[in-house]
């Protein structure tokens, strides 16, 4: 599956922005899909993740209540709403693809990655 992430832009503190991944491939029900981001000079980190039906839905602490993951699987497309930003939320975030069956969240637990769309949040 190939994945294309769009939505990304500037905005200031206290803004929302709304990232879209959108998933080549029929099969595209079956992935776990996962949202990471990697600020300057960080390792890359888990941001959220939605199981293949989109029934549960995970997110790192220091995004819980600010970010919203959701997914159309008949649009082939993962959305992360983004609310309230905040300056360390600047970073370049990816989607992600999992073929298996437990959510990760660990970058290494995934297999197909997009190219990245950059967010940045002014002060």
């Amino acid at each position: 599956v190939q994945a294309v992430e769009s939505g990304g832009g500037l905005v200031q503190a206290g803004g929302s922005l709304r990232l879209s991944c959108a998933a080549s491939g029929r099969t595209f029900s079956s992935y776990v899909i996962g949202w990471f981001r990697q600020g300057p000079g960080k390792e890359r980190e888990f941001v959220a993740a939605i199981s293949r039906s989109g029934g549960s839905t995970y997110y790192a602490d220091s995004v819980k209540g600010r970010f919203t993951i959701s997914r159309d699987n008949a649009k082939n497309t993962v959305y992360l709403q983004m609310n309230s930003l905040k300056p360390e939320d600047t970073a370049v975030y990816y989607c992600a693809a999992d073929r298996g069956v437990v959510v990760t969240r660990t970058p290494s637990g995934y297999d197909y990655w997009g190219q990245g769309t950059q967010v940045t949040v002014s002060s």
